[in-house]
């Protein structure tokens, strides 16, 4: 079922319609939350599928590919502008680099990268600091780099890459998949200023159980936490996962989510507006 499937039988179909209608360009801005001393809106957006991260089929990471030139890219980061979102997650691509410096030095108005770094162990020294010096504003290290490390007893490892963004003087943080990671960074004292949880273990497929222990754990941790996959890669209801992610997390928190408005142009507006109703 498509999104706007989801959206016209649910009950907020009207409302959010409506909403979006009355708000149109001059919409109340999104609620904004604290990475460190980085100020982003609630929503965020994700990248996955700029590259072809369906989470779906091989045929879906492939229509994401060819939907997504650069210039629908540099569309995509524009409207999102519009909607009120600031900030995107996003790897450190070259040709990521290239595009939003240039989008960035054209004016573009969507201006907050928080950098997801995700190479082999052995670079992700020299990709932390690539990403700081291509601009990145916060930086975090990619979910199964985290998990990988973790369950190869290496959690030290993540620490010190985790130092080294803050020495670079940007924000820090990390993502994963599973929902203790981030308890045992924080037991731990990591020099965290945030975490990107995801709600589902990809690997194990896409229970409801796994997004119920995700929200528990983002229940106990003080600092920032973006919660992703809300959607669960496409698979829930959006109006019932926007409701249930923001009615759980706290005001601190945020989450992140992608677009792919290659049949469903109304997509961003549709993310902007879930959020705000969810949010008062």
């Amino acid at each position: 079922m498509h999104r706007r499937d989801f959206i016209a039988r649910s009950a907020l179909g009207p409302v959010l319609a409506a909403a979006i209608q009355a708000a149109g360009a001059d919409g109340e801005p999104l609620r904004r939350i604290a990475l460190g001393d980085l100020e982003v809106s609630r929503l965020i957006l994700g990248s996955n599928p700029f590259f072809g991260f369906s989470h779906q089929t091989a045929e879906r990471d492939q229509e994401m590919r060819d939907y997504f030139t650069p210039g629908r890219m540099v569309e995509t980061l524009e409207a999102a502008a519009e909607a009120g979102i600031t900030a995107i997650a996003a790897p450190v691509y070259d040709h990521w680099i290239d595009l939003f410096t240039q989008y960035r030095e054209d004016g573009g108005r969507l201006r907050h990268w928080l950098a997801q770094p995700d190479p082999a162990r052995d670079a992700m020294e020299d990709t932390i600091r690539r990403a700081v010096d291509a601009g990145a504003e916060a930086v975090f290290i990619q979910g199964h780099v985290v998990d990988n490390q973790f369950a190869a007893g290496e959690a030290e490892t993540v620490r010190r890459w985790v130092g080294l963004i803050k020495d670079l003087g940007v924000p820090a943080g990390m993502a994963s998949h599973l929902h203790t990671t981030h308890l045992e960074a924080e037991e731990a004292g990591f020099p965290t200023d945030f975490y990107f949880q995801c709600l589902y273990n990809p690997a194990e497929g896409y229970l409801a159980e796994q997004r119920e222990r995700a929200l528990d754990a983002i229940g106990r941790i003080e600092k920032p936490v973006i919660a992703y996959k809300i959607l669960a890669a496409g698979r829930n209801d959006p109006a019932e996962g926007f409701a249930t992610a923001l009615g759980r997390i706290r005001e601190k928190d945020g989450i992140c989510v992608g677009i792919f408005p290659k049949e469903q142009p109304n997509q961003i507006a549709e993310n902007a507006e879930l959020t705000r109703l969810n949010s008062d």
